[in-house]
């Protein structure tokens, strides 16, 4: 079987009744949960390939749990308009559990990046096969006011670490987010003008405050370190796309700092594990050579996601063989087990690259 019709296959089996898509089924720190942008990425995969019921579903579930919660997103709102302080406590969760509801474990809950992503995502999908997942209004109406109040506040990043800073690829999962939820046409007159008006606000602070002296945009605002994540600030979420100077030089200095023989480290400071390379940042490196016109540096890209995969073809989160910080590797075994696999975002990032490629088996 290929890596593609396997990654399919790993993604549908795995995919929950209620629609969510576990980040991994095994893993002990993340059975039983799904994450919005972890989903948002898979399900933009399988969309890529025709499972546009499996895209559909998670879509649907997304639009449900947020819905659920849009009164909590009025109540923070309205603190925040009365002046009040509101904590990161107070958020709306990053992970759910597979039926929808907040979990019980304690987490690094308040990361906004989720929201933006899922609601792109949710765009793309639409756009790709014609027609609207229906009943998602809810929910999308809730996730635009929420990035709309909250974007400029310290949060959690993609890696739930870090809590203090503005995160720049949180900021361009949110400027994605909320330019999808104004195309989506479901945003009242009042709620479009202040998303547009946050856009806006995005970008201007990270063309102030979120370039470094090589031109290239920063992990946070006031650091001149990268990280990987920055490269979907490039493609997809196009905040400076394929061709600005700013995308540019943003992935050749992700790739200069971060790629090794293949593979994508998320930043040079990094211990989780040792500090592997990430099999779903290869694809986001890819997906941006593609983008771009450089389709030989983006097979390798997918060649070496490809050749990471175990005996029985699933992807994991990270691979050992060339860690950053190699004696904090046990720690992380002891606590936590084995690395997870399959992780199926690494499986939505094959496929979404594969698709950039074309192909298809």
């Amino acid at each position: 079987m290929s890596l593609v019709a396997h990654s399919l296959d790993v993604i549908k089996s795995l995919q929950a009744p209620s629609g969510a898509y576990p980040a991994s089924p095994t893993f002990s720190a993340y059975r039983g949960y799904s994450w919005l942008r972890d989903g948002a990425f898979i399900a933009e995969g399988v969309s890529r390939h025709g499972d546009v019921a499996g895209a559909d579903a998670f879509h649907a579930w997304c639009a449900r749990v947020v819905g659920d919660r849009a009164g909590q997103v009025d109540v923070l709102v309205s603190r925040v308009g009365r002046g009040e302080a509101v904590s990161a406590a107070d958020m709306l969760p990053t992970r759910f559990t597979l039926d929808g509801v907040d979990g019980d474990d304690d987490w690094w809950d308040f990361q906004l990046d989720g929201y933006g992503t899922w609601l792109w995502a949710l765009r793309e999908h639409g756009v790709r096969h014609g027609g609207a997942v229906p009943g998602v209004e809810k929910g999308v109406r809730a996730a635009a006011r929420y990035l709309t109040a909250f974007w400029r506040v310290p949060c959690y990043d993609w890696w739930e670490e870090h809590v203090e800073h503005r995160h720049v690829a949180t900021l361009g999962s949110v400027h994605a987010g909320l330019r999808a939820a104004i195309a989506l046409g479901v945003l009242s007159a009042m709620e479009a003008a202040a998303a547009a008006e946050a856009v806006a606000g995005i970008a201007e602070l990270v063309a102030r405050e979120g370039l470094a002296e090589g031109g290239h945009l920063r992990k946070w605002l006031g650091s001149d370190a990268v990280d990987a994540s920055l490269l979907a600030c490039v493609e997809p979420f196009g905040l400076y796309p394929a061709g600005h100077p700013v995308g540019e030089a943003t992935v050749a200095e992700v790739e200069r700092q971060l790629a090794r023989d293949g593979g994508v480290y998320r930043y040079l400071a990094d211990t989780f594990y040792g500090g592997g390379r990430w099999v779903l940042l290869a694809g986001f490196l890819g997906w941006n050579h593609a983008r771009a016109g450089r389709r030989a540096e983006a097979a390798r890209y997918l060649e070496w996601m490809a050749a990471q995969a175990t005996p029985a073809g699933d992807l994991p989160e990270q691979v050992s063989d060339l860690l950053l910080f190699p004696d904090r590797r046990q720690e992380w075994l002891e606590r936590w087990g084995p690395v997870a696999t399959p992780l199926l975002w690494s499986h939505g990032m094959y496929l979404v690259l594969a698709d950039e490629l074309g192909v298809t088996a």
